[in-house]
């Protein structure tokens, strides 16, 4: 048992940790869906719609991309088959991102300590990570950790998951990964409002991120940072079920979506949000840069309230938003990307928001 002493020797030791970002990619599948394309298909599933269509125009999103051609998403689908178009399509993204970001991290799969991978639209069992070690020459004594169930804000709390492993002890490397197939939760049978608004956001992705820890100012040979995961927390509130997830059903997982989580935002973020960074002794004032999943153009608008940003202070996320849509967890991930491309430098607050109904924030140095 560690004396007094040894124990603040110890919590010295582990405070000089930091975790750095070595290597990040992210994927789309192959076929690209434009908004007009998305509107004549909505039309054709949702008839009833069709006086609404408009909405798709206030969406944010140009583009997207799915894992099956349109033609599949018309016929009424089982789970059996959207499971096998999950595990097989996942897993190809899954392998991409991982082999690029391990590469771009200067480093082979036999270098990677552990594996945290996380999902929200389909099931795999044994685990997608288990799946994937057969594909890929990862140590056999590679820890898992497969995570399930944070929706859209599991990009952002599985990073800050997998920078708390990486900073359990130094030159830990860590690969997080996240996919998210949303298409393949379109129902043709389910008539409601929720699934026609899905069905003009929601699109598909893959992201993985190596971390790596080391000493602070230890610089490891051959490893180029492209930025440090500081701190993270997050936020729940409670009877809120009814805001955002899954209502699942026989044939398939379908979504829900309140129209009242842009009020409950609104109303309740900013006070979780000071909450955090007061823990942390910071200001919004203190921040470079904001980098928030953009769960679609209300959500981002209420951001920029909250906030007192305008649309330049979220530039990248309705980049992103515009570009892929809305992937689920792996689009804050593409937030990140494009910010660390644009050559951005200094704190950013990297967020997202997930079933629960949660927040979950990442603070980074760039």
């Amino acid at each position: 048992m560690l004396t007094e002493l040894e124990a603040q020797q110890f919590a010295r030791s582990r405070s000089r940790i930091v975790v750095d970002i070595a290597g990040l990619a992210t994927a789309v599948p192959k076929y690209k869906l434009g908004q007009e394309d998305a509107v004549e298909r909505a039309s054709r599933i949702f008839p009833q719609y069709a006086r609404r269509t408009g909405l798709f125009a206030n969406t944010g999103v140009e583009t997207r991309y799915t894992v099956e051609p349109t033609e599949w998403y018309l016929e009424p689908r089982s789970w059996e088959e959207r499971t096998e178009s999950f595990q097989r399509n996942a897993l190809d993204l899954l392998e991409d991102v991982a082999a690029r970001a391990i590469a771009a991290a200067g480093l082979e799969p036999g270098d990677i300590d552990a594996i945290v991978t996380n999902t929200i639209t389909g099931l795999a069992i044994p685990s997608l990570d288990a799946r994937l070690m057969n594909r890929m020459p990862f140590r056999s004594d590679v820890e898992r950790l497969p995570i399930f169930g944070l929706g859209c804000g599991g990009g952002v709390a599985g990073l800050a998951r997998a920078a708390r492993m990486a900073r359990a002890c130094a030159k830990h490397t860590v690969l997080f990964m996240t996919v998210d197939l949303c298409s393949l939760c379109l129902r043709t049978a389910d008539p409601s409002l929720a699934m026609f608004v899905s069905s003009a956001l929601f699109s598909d992705g893959a992201a993985a991120v190596v971390l790596r820890s080391g000493q602070e100012h230890e610089i490891t040979p051959g490893m180029a940072s492209q930025g440090r995961v500081v701190t993270s927390g997050e936020h729940f509130w409670g009877n809120t079920e009814h805001i955002m997830g899954w209502d699942i059903r026989n044939d398939g997982f379908g979504v829900v979506l309140s129209p009242d989580l842009p009020e409950l935002m609104q109303g309740n973020l900013g006070q979780a949000l000071e909450g955090f960074l007061d823990r942390e002794g910071l200001t919004i004032d203190d921040f470079d840069g904001f980098l928030f999943h953009p769960g679609g153009a209300k959500v981002l608008q209420t951001v920029q309230t909250i906030l007192n940003l305008d649309r330049g202070g979220l530039a990248h996320s309705w980049d992103v938003l515009r570009d892929y849509g809305n992937m689920s967890s792996a689009t804050a991930m593409f937030v990140l990307q494009s910010a660390i491309k644009s050559g951005a430098r200094g704190r950013h607050l990297l967020a997202a928001f997930g079933p629960g109904f949660s927040a979950y924030f990442v603070i980074l140095d760039l």
